[in-house]
This record gives structure tokens, sequence and C-alpha cells, in this order.
């Protein structure tokens, strides 16, 4: 039967790349943060959660802040002068059979991972569809309509961003690589709104 299914108010998950190689002063603070760290809820993760501030990552943060900028660019496409800016990062360590619990990130609009070591043919970020279904079919073949979760594969050197809101998890880890990820939110400073429609918040730094 001929039909068109056109899809409505999507979910943007932004996937790009740094373009080069970590140096190995960055891999070697990355490495020397891991002993440093505390048990999260299936993995591990720094201490620092200010990471990106760290002057190892100088260069690494304003290349992030340039992947923030361009999704707020094609996703947002804001009409006011605003300007995102990375608020808490943090490094995270999973090794096998481990995980990364299922969450959100509150307190933020956007929030991203850089994939610093990962095995592409297991390590993947799954997102979930949480809001509630007042009737609830058994499903026969699963498709983006009908779907209650959706996974990417990832690769060393990729960059996601994605709403804060958007529940995320990292299943149990196969592979015998420690898979680390560099996660990070993104607020905005600047006029949202317009003063003559009573809708103006000015955010400040």
């Amino acid at each position: 039967m001929e039909a068109t299914i056109n899809g409505i108010f999507p979910t943007p998950v932004y996937i790009s790349k740094l373009d080069r190689e970590l140096t190995s002063k960055e891999l070697s603070f990355i490495y020397k943060t891991k002993l440093d760290v505390y048990n999260n809820e299936g993995n591990k993760t720094s201490n620092n959660n200010y990471i990106l501030n760290s002057k190892e990552f100088k260069t690494l943060k304003d290349e992030l802040d340039l992947k923030v900028q361009d999704y707020f660019d094609k996703v947002i496409s804001p009409a006011n002068n605003i300007t995102p800016y990375i608020t808490q990062s943090w490094l995270n360590y999973t090794e096998k059979n481990q995980y990364h619990h299922k969450h959100q990130h509150p307190n933020s609009l956007v929030s991203g991972v850089f994939y610093i070591n990962c095995h592409e043919e297991y390590d993947k970020i799954k997102f979930f569809n949480d809001n509630y279904k007042t009737i609830k079919p058994e499903v026969k073949d699963w498709n983006m309509w009908n779907s209650e979760s959706w996974w990417f594969s990832v690769k060393t050197s990729d960059v996601i961003l994605f709403p804060s809101s958007l529940t995320h998890m990292v299943e149990t880890k196969q592979g015998d690589n420690t898979r680390i990820s560099l996660a990070f939110n993104v607020f905005i400073k600047g006029t949202v709104g317009k003063n003559k429609s009573l809708t103006e918040l000015i955010l400040w730094l």
C-alpha cells in the first residue's frame, strides 16, 4: 500500500570527529588521571570534573568548543546573540564487564562525549525514549518509530552531542580495551527571548 511516513520534531544526535590524533602530552595526562578517580555506578570517573580547564587540554577544549558552536549553528540556529560554553567536564574509564548507568544530565542544555579510546566493534552509546505510553502493543519488527531505545557504534576520535535531557547509557563492556571517554555539559550566556514579548532572559557567566 502506498504511503508516506514523515518524521516531525526529531531528537538531534550530532556526530563528528576530531581531525587529529591526541598528542603524547594529552595521552600522558589522560593515563595519569586514571590514578585519580572514584567509583561511579558501573565504571570509574575522574575526580577532576572540570578536566577541560587543565592546561594539558587547552587545545582540545578549543576544538570541542568549535564542535559545540557548530551544533548550535546547525541545530538550534539562535536568532539572539547567545554563546554556548562548556561547564563541567570529566573522564570516564570503563573496563571489560563494566558499564555506565542509565542517566541524563540536569542543569545543562547540551551534553557531549569525546571518545579517546574505544573498540568500534564493541563500543556503543545507547539512547532511550522515556515518553510514557498509554497503550503499548507488543512489537513484531522494531523500527525508528516504535523503538524505545537506539544505539550508535562509536570510534576513537568521535564527538557526539545531544540534548542533555536525552537518557543514555553504556551497556556492559565487551572487548579487552579500556573504553576512555571525555564527557561534558554545555550551557549558554547571552539574551534568550524578546523584550517586547516579555520572554527576555539575560544570562551572564
